[in-house]
C-alpha cells in the first residue's frame, strides 16, 4: 500500500480515465467484427450485471472514504481539545516550567495547522512532535520528583497523556486510507463494463456510444472524488485544520 497514493491524484485520475476509455474503444472495435448480428440476451444481461457491480463498488468505496474522512476530522478536534486542556492546566505549574511548557504547546499546535504535502516534511514534523513530547514529559517528571503531592502537576500529567494518545490516534487516522487494491479493482471493473458497453453499442445499430462514454466519464469523476476524499494531504478536499487554527489564536504568546 502507498504506491498508488504516492502519485499525484491528477495523474491517477487521468490514467484511470485513459484505461476506461481505451477499454470502451477496444470493445467498440471488437464489436465491429461482428457488426449486424445484434446484441444477444446473454451479452445484454452481462452488461447490466457489470454496470450493477460498478455502482455497488462505487457506493461501497465512497462510504469507506467518507467514514475515514469523518474519523480524521473527529481526531483533529479531539487533539485540539486535548492540547487546549493541557495548556490551561500548564498555567497552574510553577515558573519557569509554566512558561517553557506553554511555549512548547503553542509550537506543537502551530505545527498542526500546516498541511505538509511532502513525505520529507511529514517526517520532520513527526520528529519534532516526538521531541516536544519528550521535552514536556521531562519537565513534568522533574516537577513530580520535587513534589509528588502537587495537584496541578498530577492534572497536567493526565492531560499530557491524553494529548499524546490523541496525537497517536490522529496519526493513525491520517494513515488509514482505502486499500489501493480496491481503487484498482474499481477502475478495472469500470473498464471491463465500458468495454462490454462499447461492444454492445457497436452490435446494435439503434444504440449510440455517447451515453456509454458519458457514463464512463461520470464514474471516473466519482472515483477521483473518492480518492480525493481519502487523501487528506493532497487534492482538493484537504484535512480540516480549523480547530487547530482556532486553538492557536486562543493560546498565549510566550516571549523570552
Amino acid at each position: 500500500m502507498g504506491q498508488l497514493y504516492g502519485f499525484p491524484l491528477l495523474f491517477v485520475f487521468l490514467g484511470g480515465v485513459a484505461v476506461v476509455f481505451l477499454a470502451h474503444e477496444i470493445g467498440w472495435r471488437l464489436g465491429k467484427r461482428n457488426e449486424g448480428k445484434g446484441v444477444s440476451n446473454h451479452l445484454a444481461a452481462l452488461e447490466q450485471v457489470l454496470l450493477g457491480m460498478v455502482g455497488l463498488m462505487v457506493g461501497f468505496s465512497f462510504l469507506m472514504a467518507l467514514t475515514r474522512f469523518d474519523a480524521r476530522r473527529e481526531a483533529t478536534v479531539n487533539l485540539a481539545n486535548a492540547i487546549g486542556t493541557t495548556a490551561l492546566r500548564a498555567r497552574l505549574l510553577p515558573e519557569p516550567t509554566r512558561k517553557e511548557t506553554l511555549k512548547l504547546l503553542r509550537e506543537y499546535a502551530e505545527m498542526r495547522t500546516a498541511l505538509s504535502t511532502t513525505e520529507q516534511a511529514r517526517v520532520v514534523l513527526l520528529a519534532r512532535s516526538n521531541e516536544i513530547h519528550e521535552a514536556l514529559w521531562q519537565r513534568v517528571e522533574t516537577l513530580s520528583v520535587k513534589d509528588k503531592e502537587m495537584v496541578p502537576t498530577g492534572l497536567f500529567i493526565q492531560t499530557l497523556n491524553e494529548m499524546i494518545d490523541n496525537q497517536a490516534k490522529r496519526l493513525a487516522e491520517l494513515r488509514n486510507q482505502i486499500p489501493e487494491e480496491i481503487i484498482i479493482a474499481l477502475f478495472a471493473i469500470c473498464a471491463v463494463s465500458c468495454g462490454f458497453s462499447g461492444y454492445a453499442n457497436r452490435l446494435d445499430p439503434l444504440r449510440s456510444r455517447l451515453p456509454s462514454l458519458i457514463t464512463a466519464a461520470l464514474v471516473s469523476v466519482v472515483i477521483y472524488l473518492i480518492i480525493d476524499l481519502d487523501s487528506p494531504r493532497a487534492g482538493i478536499l484537504r484535512e480540516d485544520v480549523r480547530p487547530m487554527i482556532d486553538l492557536v489564536k486562543g493560546l498565549p504568546v510566550i516571549t523570552d
